[in-house]
């Protein structure tokens, strides 16, 4: 893989492997040594997934079986509502610290663009000059929250994780993104299955056209756009399919026509709900 190089110098995998709602302890651990042993080297979680301790252990078995050394791997994780606040980052940062079983991560996002996350950002900062996080950013903040945290901010996100498939594209925020030097990186890269995915027409032709499957193409579409991306799979042969794109190129006017399938709006949620922001906050991982 060429790595995507942050505007702090730092270097990202262009794909890594998400682990979203994968709760059971011995099958999550399973999942990153094998995702480690397929070639995967981002492995991305959060602190409300719940599930930081199994992918410690998965990566300390694959760093004690020698499949990986901690300095070639690049581990994500976030920082939930709950914990917003400047003491409050600070100790759930140590948490997680704990739960995965090392002495710094590569990058810390804020998960929600909700409470107060401007504290919690101080606090992150201060991680990044105390040296135990690499990079910092934020996850799921729509345009006015993006660009109020950068202009509002001593050191600047690197990336944005928001919502990106072919069928909601969000051109309007990468954009935004470009222009401060924020990366996009995509959580549910397949659309969590979303609008039948898998079966739709156009993408089908384009996967029998390059003998590839549909998850292969739209994971080349994602990386052809400079968008990182977290696929999510439990099973062993889809880790494999999704990491084998690196071999093929779309043309420009597939791109486009992929593109083309964008819908304008998500079909999972939205994050200027009132309804959306009162779950979240509602939502605690702790007493």
């Amino acid at each position: 893989m060429n790595m995507i190089e942050l505007h702090n110098g730092e270097k990202i995998p262009p794909l890594g492997y998400g682990t979203f709602q994968i709760f059971e302890e011995k099958i999550c651990e399973e999942c990153i040594y094998e995702a480690i042993k397929q070639g995967y080297r981002l492995i991305d979680t959060a602190s409300s997934y719940g599930n930081e301790q199994a992918i410690g252990k998965g990566i300390q078995r694959a760093i004690k079986d020698k499949l990986v050394t901690r300095d070639e791997l690049y581990i994500v994780t976030k920082l939930w509502v709950q914990d917003a606040g400047y003491e409050e980052a600070r100790h759930a940062f140590e948490l997680s610290l704990k739960n995965l079983g090392v002495t710094y991560v590569d990058l810390y996002l804020i998960h929600q663009p909700y409470g107060d996350y401007y504290s919690a950002w101080r606090a992150m900062e201060d991680m990044v000059e105390a040296g135990v996080i690499k990079s910092i950013g934020v996850c799921n903040f729509m345009e006015d929250r993006l660009v109020d945290l950068c202009m509002n901010s001593r050191i600047k996100p690197v990336i944005d994780q928001v919502e990106i498939h072919p069928f909601m594209c969000n051109e309007s925020l990468i954009k935004i993104m470009k222009t401060y030097n924020v990366k996009p990186m995509a959580w549910g890269p397949l659309s969590e299955g979303q609008h039948d995915i898998f079966h739709n027409t156009q993408l089908q032709k384009l996967a029998k056209k390059y003998q590839r499957t549909v998850a292969q193409i739209v994971l080349r579409w994602h990386l052809q756009n400079g968008v990182i991306t977290i696929p999510k799979t439990v099973h062993k042969e889809r880790m494999e399919e999704n990491i084998r794109i690196f071999d093929f190129e779309l043309t420009e006017s597939d791109m486009r026509n992929i593109s083309n399938l964008d819908l304008g709006h998500s079909a999972i949620i939205d994050h200027r709900s009132g309804c959306t922001a009162k779950w979240i906050n509602e939502w605690k991982i702790h007493d």
